[in-house]
C-alpha cells in the first residue's frame, strides 16, 4: 500500500518560469536516465526478490525515486508556470508568446502546447517514455552492478542540468537529488558485497581455459594495464581463428534427404564468376552501348 504524503521530499524554489529549462528538465522525468525509469527499474526487482534485506532496499529506493519525480515533476510545472498561462489564456502575442518558448533554443514549443505546460512523461527531446529502458534480468548480482551503473548516469545528467541554470533554488534541489543518486549507488553497492560470491554472475562458472585471457584484437597502439596483464591474465598477441583449436568453420549434421535438398539449391543458385551482363546499374549510369 502507498501513501502520499502531499509535502515534497526537498523543498522546490524556482526564481521565475523557464520553458526552455523546463524542458531539459524533463529528461530526468521522463528520460531513459530519469526517476521514473529507476523507480520502476527498482520497483519490479522488489516485487520479484526473496531476500528481505534486498526487497526491503529495493522497495525504499523505489519509492523515494517516485518522490524525486515529484520533485522533478513540480519543478517542470513552475518553470512552465508563466507559460501555462499564456497559452490559455493567449495573453500574449503571436510573436512574444513563441518568442518565450523558443527562447531555449530547443523544443519546449512543442511541450508546451502537446501537455500544456505540465510535465510529460517524455524526455527531454519529446521522445515518451518506455518499460525499455528497464534492463533488469533478474539476477541480484547482475542487476545491483546495472542499478549502481544507472544512478552514476542519473549523477551526471542532474551534474549537466546543474550546470545550465544560474537559479540558485533550481541548483540546491538539483544537488540534492545528485546527491542522493550516490547514497543509492553505495546502498546498492554494499547490497551487491553482502552477497559472496557475487562475481561471476549466475549460477555456472567460466570456461578456465578463456576466464583470464585477453585477446589482441585490435593491432596499433596497444595498451597494457591491469586489464590485459600480470596477475593470471593471458595476453595472446595475435590471435588466430579459431581460438578453440578448431578450424573456425560452422558445420551441422543433416539427414540424407537434407543433404539432397541442400545441394539442389546450392546449384540453382550458383553464381557464374565468368559472366558479366548490362545491369540496372550499367544503364542508369549511361555506360551501356
Amino acid at each position: 500500500m502507498f501513501v502520499h504524503n502531499k509535502r515534497l521530499q526537498y523543498t522546490v524554489r524556482v526564481a521565475g518560469p523557464n520553458p526552455g529549462l523546463a524542458n531539459l528538465m524533463l529528461e530526468q522525468f521522463g528520460g531513459p536516465q530519469g526517476e521514473l525509469a529507476a523507480a520502476c527499474r527498482y520497483f519490479t526487482q522488489a516485487v520479484a526478490e526473496d531476500d528481505p534485506g534486498r526487497k526491503d532496499l529495493l522497495f525504499d529506493i523505489a519509492t523515494e525515486e517516485l518522490s524525486h519525480l515529484e520533485v522533478i515533476g513540480s519543478i517542470v510545472a513552475m518553470l512552465n508556470k508563466g507559460a501555462k498561462g499564456q497559452l490559455a489564456e493567449a495573453v500574449e502575442s503571436e510573436a512574444e508568446l513563441y518568442r518565450s518558448l523558443t527562447g531555449g533554443g530547443n523544443d519546449s514549443h512543442t511541450t508546451a502546447l502537446l501537455y500544456g505546460g505540465g510535465p510529460a512523461l517524455t524526455n527531454s527531446a519529446g521522445v515518451p517514455w518506455t518499460a525499455a529502458y528497464i534492463d533488469t534480468i533478474g539476477e541480484p548480482t547482475a542487476d545491483l552492478r546495472s542499478n549502481i551503473a544507472a544512478e552514476a548516469r542519473a549523477k551526471i545528467v542532474y551534474e549537466r542540468l546543474i550546470n545550465v541554470t544560474d537559479d540558485p533554488g533550481i541548483r540546491d534541489a538539483l544537488g540534492f537529488l545528485m546527491t542522493r543518486e550516490i547514497a543509492h549507488q553505495k546502498s546498492f553497492e554494499k547490497a551487491l558485497h553482502a552477497i559472496q560470491p557475487n562475481f561471476p554472475q549466475g549460477k555456472l562458472p567460466g570456461n578456465p581455459e578463456f576466464t583470464s585471457v585477453y585477446f589482441n584484437m585490435s593491432k596499433d597502439g596497444d595498451a597494457r594495464g591491469p586489464w590485459n596483464e600480470g596477475g593470471d591474465w593471458k595476453f595472446v598477441e595475435d590471435p588466430q581463428p579459431a581460438v578453440d583449436g578448431g578450424d573456425g568453420t560452422a558445420t551441422v549434421s543433416v539427414s540424407e534427404q537434407d543433404v539432397e535438398t541442400l545441394q539442389a539449391m546450392v546449384s540453382r543458385t550458383a553464381s557464374d564468376p565468368s559472366s558479366d551482363p548490362t545491369t540496372g546499374a550499367d544503364l542508369g549510369a549511361g555506360k551501356a552501348s
